[in-house]
């Protein structure tokens, strides 16, 4: 799935670095472990100094005596950018599994450029801990099966997290219509049987309840049909004389 993002300048390798001389060598005199992060260091390069991820300060050697120019630096904060941005979004997906469009919100809401984003979800969905067509399709099956929601209802939710249409319904045509007339008859019962009144009011509030759940309106006449036949045959086995 392509995630379409607004294209924004990368500014952050400038502002950080807004202030460093661009034609003198700069040399570490100074590395220090940021305060209330267990994984971020401070650079100092005597006046100046800039932080980064411990990977990265690993990755470039950023030890006390190591010397680099500012464009040198440039690449490393474009690089602990994309390392932030790759551990927020393993930060996002430890309670659940999230969608491409829901991680790139995220990531903006961390105020991430966007070409960082995109390589992040890229990298993410390459080892796919995002993977939008498994997503919709066991998010369907749990909203079917555990929630007992239709499909109008399911469509729309994937339409909201950013699934793209032609996964919605390859997700949706994994739900035979036997799976979904047994949600919609275990709910719509459950409602018809809750329901005082005659059984025109249990027609009535039992359908528009179907309805809202996002069952379509032939599937809600077909469950309807189903519960009335019920009432009638209870109702029947409630006559039947017995003589003395």
């Amino acid at each position: 799935m392509v995630i379409q993002l607004n294209p924004e300048p990368e500014e952050q390798d400038e502002q950080m670095l807004a202030d460093f001389p661009a034609d003198e060598l700069l040399v570490i005199t100074k590395v220090e472990r940021q305060k209330k992060s267990d994984h971020r260091y401070i650079i100092h390069f005597g006046a100046y100094q800039m932080t980064v991820h411990e990977d990265v300060m690993i990755k470039y050697r950023m030890i006390t005596g190591s010397s680099f120019m500012k464009s040198d630096l440039e690449e490393i904060v474009v690089a602990d950018e994309r390392q932030r941005a790759y551990v927020e979004g393993l930060r996002y997906l430890e309670r659940k599994p999230r969608t491409s469009q829901e991680m790139a919100r995220r990531l903006r809401d961390k105020e991430i450029g966007e070409t960082i984003i995109a390589e992040v979800l890229l990298r993410l969905q390459q080892e796919r801990l995002l993977d939008d067509p498994l997503y919709a399709k066991q998010w369907a099956e749990q909203r079917i099966t555990n929630q007992r929601k239709g499909k109008l209802w399911i469509r729309q939710e994937l339409r909201e997290k950013g699934i793209d249409k032609s996964l919605i319904s390859e997700a949706l045509e994994n739900i035979t219509p036997e799976q979904e007339l047994e949600s919609a008859l275990q709910t719509g019962r459950k409602k018809w049987n809750l329901i005082r009144g005659d059984v025109n009011d249990k027609r009535r509030k039992t359908g528009a309840f179907l309805m809202r759940r996002g069952f379509s309106g032939d599937m809600v006449r077909q469950v309807l049909n189903i519960l009335r036949e019920e009432e009638d045959f209870e109702g029947e086995e409630e006559e039947i004389y017995f003589p003395d």
